[in-house]
């Protein structure tokens, strides 16, 4: 009896602490997961993205576009732990941005947890997001933006659009409470950024000599590493994403990689059949379009969807690149535009089309009885569309008043920005 007493006080003892740890407890698994994609996704842009653009730049310029990719990671990076994560992931004020409570992470620190993961690693992660989301927009402008209007734009840019964007994905906001389905970034990071490209790129107006002369890449092999290293970090953003190591990550890993696969094999047959000739550059450009494309429906897809949605994804992006650019005039220096606002946009609809219950429980595509998913979808890019674009214009015309004009004047443009900027060659030339 004196045992079964002992017994029964020491289970009620026990009983707050259990229950308590199990509502608070943090997955050892998952935290470690996300850590490795944390580091995944960060090496994204300063290795995959600056070696992909700066490779695809004229040789004069390339330190500058290297340079620049560099500048909008450290900024983001600082801006998202001073205010920027505040403003995404904050309390949500009437479904447009988040407050301002977590101001230099006020109110977060090693004990808090955000589901199984400490909030610190989740605001960490989320970092890394925002770091290469302005960087993509930059394939818009490289070879004629001033460093310091660069500078200026990216503060003001993350701040007044990337921000709400998040939050109205990811953070509470009205985009999210509508049903729109955005797995890893297609609204967030490829629209997003993509819009922001074109508007950016048909405000500076085209490159000296664009359409009239021939600007080859400064290095077709520097681009095709970037492609691999960017292939290499994107299991990171989209498996990662699910912030479990989980089935669904395990999925998103898996059509992550046939996606980009399938991407780069239909650009490559596309400007095969168009050219006669299957470029390098067209391989490492169709792995990117395969990737953007699954992006958004990366946890919601299964394989057969992956392989579609990386096959148009592959032609609709050389299509973009090739034709599309050309037709209309404007100057998507590095296709930016062409490849993750296209591609990003197209990749969304999919979702809309292909989102699969048996992979995420309530998360229903056209193909499976849900035909107002796909509408949802569509409203969600119309909206991203038209906040970007106005968004854009106005943090550029704000940017040319702070600095007194956006673009480098003809004489530094013609000598290279690698010279006339920062002093330096990428290669020795002659």
């Amino acid at each position: 009896m004196k045992t079964r007493i002992i017994l029964w006080l020491f289970s009620i003892l026990l009983l707050p602490v259990s229950s308590a740890f199990a509502a608070d407890a943090i997955n050892t698994g998952d935290t470690a997961w996300i850590i490795v994609s944390t580091a995944l996704v960060m090496v994204m842009t300063p290795a995959g993205l600056a070696l992909f653009y700066g490779g695809m730049s004229r040789y004069k310029n390339l330190l500058n576009t290297v340079a620049m990719t560099l500048v909008a990671y450290c900024l983001a990076s600082i801006i998202w732990v001073v205010w920027g994560y505040s403003l995404a992931f904050g309390p949500d004020v009437s479904g447009l941005i988040g407050g301002l409570s977590h101001i230099f992470l006020n109110g977060i620190d090693i004990n808090h947890v955000t589901g199984t993961i400490p909030t610190l690693l989740f605001v960490l992660f989320q970092l890394t997001f925002a770091g290469i989301t302005v960087a993509l927009v930059l394939g818009s402008v490289v070879d004629r933006m001033k460093f310091s209007a660069w500078i200026v734009f990216t503060v003001l840019w993350v701040t007044v659009i990337y921000c709400p964007m998040a939050h109205w994905v990811w953070g509470g906001g009205w985009m999210g409470a509508i049903g729109a389905l955005d797995f890893a970034g297609g609204n967030v990071v490829h629209i997003n950024a993509g819009i922001a490209g074109l508007v950016l790129a048909l405000m500076l107006g085209k490159r000296i000599g664009y359409g009239k002369e021939a600007m080859f890449p400064s290095s077709v092999t520097l681009t095709s590493l970037g492609a691999a290293m960017l292939w290499f970090g994107w299991f990171g953003f989209n498996a990662g994403s699910q912030l479990a190591a989980d089935g669904v990550a395990v999925s998103a890993f898996m059509v992550t990689n046939t996606s980009a696969a399938m991407g780069a094999l239909a650009w490559m047959f596309a400007e095969w059949k168009g050219t006669r000739k299957p470029t390098v550059l067209g391989l490492a450009s169709g792995i990117v379009a395969g990737l953007v494309a699954i992006t958004p429906a990366a946890g919601f897809v299964n394989l057969p969807a992956a392989l579609v949605i990386g096959l148009v994804a592959g032609v609709l992006g050389y299509i973009s690149v090739s034709k599309l650019k050309h037709r209309f005039g404007y100057d998507d220096t590095l296709d930016a535009f062409g490849v993750h606002g296209i591609c990003g946009i197209w990749g969304a609809l999919a979702t809309g089309i292909f989102a699969n219950p048996a992979i995420t429980e309530g998360a229903s595509g056209l193909l499976y009885g849900n035909p107002m998913q796909l509408v949802i979808q569509a409203v969600s890019i119309v909206a991203t569309i038209i906040f970007v674009a106005l968004g854009t214009w106005v943090v550029v015309l704000v940017t040319r008043l702070l600095i007194g004009g956006i673009r480098v004047d003809e004489e530094t443009e013609i000598e290279g920005l690698d010279s006339a900027v920062h002093g330096e060659r990428a290669f020795e030339v002659g």
